[in-house]
């Protein structure tokens, strides 16, 4: 069974921090390009951040300086570290893998976790 489980999610405060973590199992993400995706509902999934195999990252403009992706090979788990929590950052959030172009870019097309809920709220 190929799969990835989210956790880490939960109620936190505008200006608070969460560290989302996704498991895969049945396969290694080492040879993989991981991401982080987010949906609200009423609005359009969004990337907000992607780690390739080889280590290089993006992130959307809404997250960057706020939120950091990061992966151990080793525990075949990937994370995101999310600071400065603002209530437009509440969403489901998902990680997905993917393997085409060695890993290179973060698709959304092999892979999703099933989600795990981040609200900021006061």
């Amino acid at each position: 069974q190929l799969r990835l489980v989210e956790s880490g999610g939960g109620l936190v405060q505008p200006g608070g921090s969460l560290r989302l973590s996704c498991t895969a199992s049945g396969f290694t993400l080492d040879d993989y390009a991981i991401g982080w995706f987010r949906q609200a509902p009423g609005k359009e999934r969004e990337r907000v951040s992607c780690i390739s195999s080889g280590g290089s990252t993006d992130y959307a403009a809404s997250v960057k300086g706020r939120f950091t992706i990061s992966r151990d090979n080793a525990k075949n788990t990937m994370y995101l570290q999310m600071n400065n929590l603002k209530p437009e950052d509440t969403a489901v959030y998902y990680c997905t893998a993917d393997g085409y172009y060695n890993g290179s870019y973060c698709l959304g097309l092999d892979y999703w976790g099933r989600g795990t809920q981040v609200t900021v709220s006061s």
